[in-house]
């Protein structure tokens, strides 16, 4: 996560398969979103990287005024076609045109940003009061599914780290993203003391359904075609052996702050 915002390639590979990315990513808990909008000073909130609109539709039904700022055309074309207004931009280059909003979210998308110019940005569009909320989704499936998906990842990429992630709590490695971005706000000088905030919920996974969601994940579609069939293979083969179907585990963590009155 500390190196994303440098890896361009990856983050834009996302609109490759747009449809897909918004059919099988994750939600996200709606008792999160009830406390951000709770936490903020009113309705307008600003989705940063809001890809094809998955976090700004939970918050436009939550009652919010929701405008995204989204690099990729193909993923804000999608967002748009769902009823969010969706401005072209990197975050860091985007001309906010003297608006303010009463939030900002980065959800699963804070770490492709520049982390001080991101900051920098959310402090200068927040309202006095507002409030920054960057919000990832950590996954961890059940412990012998697990142990065979890090077989399978160190089979078709034996020389990576790839496999690597399975073998530890996702939810360390994204708490020491939060960590990250609560510095960065810590710096500008606008924030309040950054807090996290973590909600845990359990979503069910048919074969094809996790299968459907693998390809949508960093860095998949740029691997070679055969590797990327072995990884597909493997991971089906090892959720039929567990009988076809499990539940996820999630953990969604929130790096959040106020800005300064």
């Amino acid at each position: 996560m500390r190196a994303a915002h440098l890896q361009r390639q990856v983050a834009e590979s996302f609109g490759a398969d747009a449809r897909r990315y918004d059919r099988a990513r994750p939600t996200y808990p709606a008792d999160l979103v009830d406390r951000i909008v709770a936490a903020g000073t009113g309705p307008d909130f600003l989705d940063v990287g809001c890809g094809t609109g998955i976090a700004a539709r939970l918050f436009q039904a939550a009652g919010c005024r929701v405008l995204g700022v989204e690099p990729d055309p193909r993923m804000a074309d999608l967002a748009r076609q769902a009823g969010i207004d969706v401005e072209v931009a990197k975050f860091e280059d985007w001309d906010p045109a003297g608006r303010t909003f009463d939030g900002v979210i980065g959800a699963q998308s804070w770490h492709w940003l520049d982390p001080a110019a991101a900051a920098a940005k959310a402090a200068a569009v927040l309202r006095p009061g507002g409030r920054l909320a960057a919000f990832w989704n950590a996954f961890e499936p059940p412990q012998g599914l697990q142990e065979a998906f890090v077989d399978v990842y160190r089979r078709a990429l034996p020389d990576t780290l790839a496999g690597g992630f399975w073998t530890r709590p996702a939810i360390e490695s994204y708490r020491a993203g939060c960590a990250k971005v609560a510095d960065m706000l810590n710096q500008t000088g606008a924030f309040g003391e950054p807090e996290e905030w973590l909600s845990r919920w359990e979503r069910p996974y048919t074969r094809d359904e996790w299968l459907d969601l693998v390809p949508t994940t960093g860095g998949f579609t740029r691997l070679p075609e055969a590797v990327q069939q072995q990884l597909l293979d493997g991971l089906g083969a090892a959720v039929d052996a567990a009988g076809g179907s499990f539940t996820m585990s999630y953990s969604t963590i929130a790096a959040t702050a106020a800005r300064r009155r």
